[in-house]
């Protein structure tokens, strides 16, 4: 084989079958609680999951600025503090 057909299949991007893209979706399903999640297109359990996902990501922040107001209101020195610091700094 030449090199540079070599080069090529290793540059060259697989392909996804439709098998794989259906288990993709039915895994994606799995992991939507079911108040989330509606049986439906791809393209359905697809927004449905980017839906998802920001509500989570406004949880998290909603949460963090909870957990920033409380540290605010107590002893910075004691160990609530600190274990508040380290949830607030986790990724």
């Amino acid at each position: 084989m030449s090199t540079s057909r070599s080069r090529y299949r290793q540059t060259r991007p697989s392909r996804i079958t439709d098998d794989q893209i259906a288990d993709l979706i039915y895994k994606l399903q799995q992991l939507i609680p079911n108040d989330h999640h509606r049986k439906g297109s791809s393209a359905k359990v697809l927004e449905e999951t980017c839906s998802y996902v920001r509500s989570l990501q406004r949880e998290v922040e909603d949460l963090s600025q909870r957990l920033s107001e409380l540290l605010q209101s107590m002893d910075t020195n004691s160990p609530q503090a600190a274990i508040i610091r380290t949830l607030l700094m986790s990724p």
